[in-house]
């Protein structure tokens, strides 16, 4: 099936088909994921060690978070980048990013091996440990620090597999690890009386299997990229690509360390002042957000299966079908959350007693934390869902807004402010209050989401058919806004009696993979803060991937001016190619602006920055290549002698070009 047609399955095939093929392997790696962060509480919660155990692990957990989050910044942004390098067939630069991933992820793992050691107490005093526990999480802590640069490099290449079309691979890695630490974990703790250290040993030999596992992969198995030592050479261009394409979920894994720090803190001081003491209120929250950590990777899991649905239909503008599949979506979060919801406020003591049950105090502070920290999960799911679904079909700034909301304009505030009102059990409110505001904020955006999308039928009556042509020079222009290069295009194929390629291209690549040719029109300049995240999700790489296979069937014609898009990148392997750059200065641009579009001369100098900026984004995501970079071109030229002297130059170089 070509890719194209592949694509197409998206927007045509059940919408209930579609999410079983897609939805149940997300759920399954990520439950996979999850019973690391579970496992060690049980069988810690059941030793003697008991819920001193459980919140020593709780007061590491988000420590190690942070180390996640580089991790996951380093190979979810590779693995972008991974995925728009196999469009264009760039091995090169996708060589280059995973290996500059890999190498930052090992500096930074050291990094945080010394800073861990050096000040470890301080760390472990300031997420929550007591007199009574921070032995305890010593313990745990430097164990698992040893060890930090092989869990960092498991978590980075976990993406990358996935990316480079072995998810089952990378599942395997992480089960593989999980099952260890899940047979270990008695043995260690019970079998050879090792307590915590058993817990920290069982963890880290998981880890080190994994590591062993996707280091086989990273050597011997990969298929569209192959490091070298020059891999690892630092590229500052590329990598700074790949963080900011893993900037969002950087932001996410922060968020749950800074959520984490201050929770423990409150935890802290109001549970100390309670008859509940310090330990246990920590925990048994660090106990609650795990088991939650079940129901939120089912329902993640779902949405990231919806992902290639979504991005390919609001691609196309199929709209009924992007509505359909958010329903659809949502309603299994609803029954998942609703499920979890009766189980968490009926029959708590079950759950509990599975980590341990060790006095009438905590039974009752445990009780107290599922049936009001959990009591609004459908809320939470549903903020998390909504804020993915955001990603999936373009639009990362509303995605962020609906994500940092919950859980930083409102959860961190209240978990501070409530306890002076209700004690200890002030955090605990915080979160249900947090998720009815969070949703409120979340369904407004959905709803004007769904309120303004529309089909704009402007561009509708572009010629959808292919130009007749013959053998001969294919002439590429990238311009500057207001530089005319469009116009200059036309005079030079109506010089040269060749076809000319602009809105077409677009009209074509609808044509040819059924996505909406507004849409693909617009791609390079929407306007977003977070233009380069926006150029990297599903819907736009589906836009790009059909924009070039059109380009190259338009090659394939014959001679032609093809105007923007990339073209010069995309054709670059073309031997009759001549790539053209058209430039002129600002002030020369910006009254072209105002002339075309009746701009004031500071609205216009504004639109000819942001185009240009917009372009520039575009060239880099699909070439990795600077857009003014000379060395992209055959010729550069200065628009501002004119159009038709600047058409009538690139006319006299093409036929010099073909008189050789």
């Amino acid at each position: 099936m070509k890719k194209d047609e592949e694509n197409q399955f998206l927007g045509n095939e059940k919408i209930s088909k579609l999410l079983l093929k897609f939805s149940i392997p997300c759920i399954l790696s990520l439950l996979i994921s999850s019973l690391y962060n579970i496992v060690d509480q049980i069988f810690i919660g059941n030793s003697k060690l008991g819920y001193f155990g459980n919140a020593a692990t709780s007061i590491v957990f988000p420590i190690t978070i942070i180390s996640v989050a580089f991790a996951w910044a380093f190979g979810d942004g590779s693995a972008a980048y991974l995925s728009i390098c196999q469009g264009r067939k760039d091995t090169k630069n996708a060589n280059t990013a995973i290996g500059n991933s890999i190498l930052m992820s090992t500096i930074v793992s050291i990094i945080f091996v010394v800073l861990g050691f050096i000040f470890m107490d301080k760390l472990l005093y300031l997420f929550g440990a007591t007199e009574k526990t921070i032995g305890l999480a010593r313990n745990y802590f430097t164990i698992l620090l040893y060890f930090i640069p092989f869990y960092m490099f498991g978590n980075v290449v976990n993406s990358i597999i996935r990316a480079d079309g072995s998810p089952k691979y990378s599942m395997l890695a992480t089960l593989i690890g999980a099952i260890t630490n899940i047979i270990l974990d008695p043995i260690f703790i019970f079998g050879f009386d090792m307590g915590i250290e058993g817990a920290a040993w069982a963890t880290i030999i998981g880890q080190v299997l994994t590591f062993i596992v996707s280091l086989y992969y990273m050597i011997k198995k990969t298929k569209t990229f192959k490091l070298t030592k020059t891999s690892f050479h630092l590229d500052k261009k590329i990598f700074g690509l790949v963080s900011k394409l893993g900037i969002s979920t950087f932001i996410t894994q922060m968020s749950i360390v800074a959520i984490s720090l201050v929770c423990n803190i409150m935890l802290y001081t109001y549970g100390a002042q309670s008859k509940y003491g310090a330990d246990i209120p920590i925990a048994v929250i660090g106990i609650c957000m795990k088991v939650f950590t079940i129901v939120i990777n089912i329902v993640v899991g779902i949405i990231l299966g919806a992902q290639p649905v979504l991005g390919y239909n609001i691609g196309a503008k199929k709209f009924e079908r992007v509505k359909s599949t958010f329903k659809l979506v949502i309603g299994l979060t609803v029954i998942v959350s609703i499920i979890a919801t009766i189980v968490f406020e009926l029959f708590p003591e079950l759950i509990i007693k599975i980590f341990g049950s060790e006095s009438e105090l905590y039974m009752e502070f445990a009780v107290k934390t599922f049936r009001i920290f959990l009591s609004l999960i459908i809320c939470t799911c549903s903020i998390k869902v909504i804020s993915i679904f955001f990603q999936a079909v373009g639009e990362p700034l509303k995605s962020a807004v609906v994500s940092l909301a919950r859980d930083i304009v409102c959860f961190i505030p209240l978990v501070i402010l409530l306890p002076h009102f209700w004690g200890v059990e002030g955090v605990l409110w915080a979160a249900p209050i947090a998720d009815a505001i969070g949703i409120i904020i979340s369904v407004i955006l959905v709803a004007v989401f769904f309120r303004t999308m529309k089909t704009d039928e402007a561009e509708k009556n572009i010629s959808q058919e292919m130009k007749k042509s013959q053998k001969g020079i294919i002439i590429t222009i990238a311009r500057e806004h207001g530089s005319q290069g469009k116009y200059i295009g036309e005079l030079v194929s109506q010089k040269l009696n060749i076809p000319y390629y602009y809105k077409e291209t677009a009209a074509l690549a609808a044509k040819e993979s059924g996505l909406d040719q507004d849409f693909i029109s617009k791609i390079n300049r929407k306007q977003d803060i977070l233009h380069e995240l926006y150029l990297s999700t599903s819907p736009v790489k589906f836009a790009i991937e059909a924009q070039e296979i059109v380009i190259n069937k338009i090659a394939d014609e014959g001679a032609c001016v093809i105007v923007g898009r990339a073209a010069d990148y995309v054709l670059r392997d073309r031997k009759n190619l001549v790539r053209i750059f058209i430039s002129a200065p600002q002030n020369y641009r910006i009254k072209n602006i105002m002339k075309m579009y009746k701009d004031d001369e500071e609205t216009a100098r504004k639109n000819v920055a942001k185009s240009d900026k917009h372009r520039a984004d575009y060239y880099k995501i699909v070439a990795g290549k600077e857009w003014r970079e000379l060395e992209n071109y055959d010729l550069i030229i200065d628009s501002s002698i004119g159009a038709e002297k600047t058409s009538e130059v690139i006319v006299d170089y093409i036929e010099k070009i073909q008189k050789k």
